[in-house]
């Protein structure tokens, strides 16, 4: 039997068995979502509120603020809850227990953001949320007063730090058991709630020795990242590690005057400019010796998988307004499976007004390998879980059945957590389930949620809490 065939079987068994329990979950998904119709406002609200609070991982004052906030809105849900001290920022952490359950889910989220500089983003301030009629790009406008509207157009967006990643899905994951709460549909699971204020999650594992009791599962669900581009129902089974590194080309020890000294001494810029040049190639391959020796090669189930994977090409170069990927020989989806080298930051002298002429005194680069085995210090391992393991079975027909679709099935999506080790120790598969729109502009400038992927990634959590 051929990889694809062995693919589709064992997807068709999982999606058969979602249908069957497709006539007994309407009723409980109708209920749920005639409650998120009905609860709008008070779902924004609770949004705004939380992302009213600043969330930059290194402001410690505001990370507890949003932390203990938090912490009150797991308590007004029944849950245990403590805040985890650590040696850096606090995890929140709550347990609902459900009487009868056999298996323990951990939802891990996190709460801090991306530092955000106002001088990019179309409003005043980047933590005082604005709501407008679509996207920013098409000339969307702002709607004044929303805070006191009921209803909410599925296509207006809510623009804020964190809107998408990662302050969306925790109110997703709140208003998911307040929905079930209210149409009588309980857990399937205990619940275990772990959210993260760290960039990076640096003291994930490192909790594990102090709190190992409260974040055992059997199951781990990370919420976090967008959904499809295509906007149907997704699930990751893996994640690229990741690596920091700062490098610094020296030249003068102080910045001179090129009219009088240049051709003589060496421009530190120009040099970084041909370090970073001597990375890759010109069709994108980065020519570090070693650099690829961790990928191995693809089960033919899991090319399948890659393959059945819907992308647009077309509609991400407009989208992202490009003539053409890096790689031409790879698809998105193969090309998320080998490591990356991305250059996040470069810095030399001033620029604009400020500009003079003169020789820099350094010029640096901050670079952000994608890896995806070796794990250096200061760097994150990657992780898999197997897509037809019990548990993946288990996640996918939930969705199936809750959602009405299948969904896009993805490999390998790329998240900044130092997640891998936490879940190579703890011994627990992890799953991430996307629940934002695709293009919130996560990380950048402007960054926002589409309210209709906040409703519908409501519906989508509850299917996992109920599976």
């Amino acid at each position: 039997m051929s990889a694809q065939r062995r693919l589709a079987v064992g997807l068709s068994l999982i999606l058969a068995t979602a249908w069957v329990g497709t006539l007994r979950a309407q009723s409980p998904r109708s209920a749920l979502v005639d409650y998120v119709a009905s609860h709008q406002r008070a779902i924004v609200s609770e949004l705004v509120e939380l992302l009213s609070i600043p969330n930059v991982a290194a402001d410690t004052e505001n990370i507890r603020r949003n932390a203990v906030l938090l912490r009150e809105m797991l308590r007004r849900r029944g849950f245990s809850t403590e805040l985890l001290e650590t040696d850096g920022n606090p995890l929140v952490w709550g347990e609902l227990k459900v009487p009868g359950a056999r298996r323990t889910l951990l939802i891990w989220a996190h709460y801090n953001g991306q530092p955000a500089d106002p001088k990019g983003w179309k409003q005043a301030n980047p933590f005082i949320p604005v709501l407008r009629a679509g996207r920013l790009e098409d000339g969307a406008k702002d709607i004044a007063g929303f805070r006191t509207l009921e209803r909410f157009d599925p296509n207006w967006r809510l623009y804020a730090r964190s809107a998408a990643d990662d302050k969306a899905p925790i109110v997703g994951l709140l208003a998911a058991l307040d929905a079930m709460k209210a149409s009588g549909v309980a857990p399937s699971s205990n619940v275990r709630v772990v959210l993260d204020g760290e960039a990076g999650s640096p003291s994930l594992a490192a909790a594990i020795p102090r709190y190992r009791e409260k974040l055992t599962a059997d199951v781990m669900i990370l919420l976090e990242g967008p959904v499809h581009q295509s906007g149907r129902p997704t699930i990751a089974f893996g994640a690229r590690g990741f690596l920091d590194l700062d490098l610094t080309v020296y030249g003068p020890k102080v910045g001179v005057n090129s009219g009088n000294f240049g051709n003589w001494v060496p421009n530190p810029a120009l040099g970084l400019a041909h370090l970073l040049a001597s990375l890759k190639d010109d069709q994108g391959r980065v020519l570090v010796k070693g650099f690829y020796d961790g990928v191995g090669p693809l089960l033919p189930e899991e090319q399948a998988m890659l393959d059945a994977v819907p992308d647009d090409p077309a509609g991400l170069m407009k989208l992202f307004v490009i003539a053409a990927p890096e790689r031409s020989d790879l698809s998105l989806q193969q090309a998320l499976q080998l490591p990356a080298l991305n250059i996040r930051g470069l810095s030399s002298a001033l620029v604009g007004p400020d500009a003079r002429t003169i020789i820099p005194d350094r010029a640096e680069a901050f670079i952000y390998p994608r890896i995806v085995k070796v794990i250096f210090r200061g760097a994150a391992e990657g992780y898999r879980t197997f897509p037809l393991a019990p548990e993946s079975q288990l996640v996918t027909a939930a969705v199936t059945r809750m959602l009405g679709e299948p969904p896009v099935l993805i490999r390998t999506m790329g998240q900044r957590i130092n997640i891998a080790q936490f879940i190579e120790v703890m011994g627990i598969p992890a799953i991430t389930l996307p629940t934002v729109n695709f293009d919130n502009n996560q990380t950048a400038e402007n960054e926002n949620v589409r309210l209709g992927h906040l409703f519908t990634g409501i519906i989508t959590i509850a299917a996992v809490l109920t599976m």
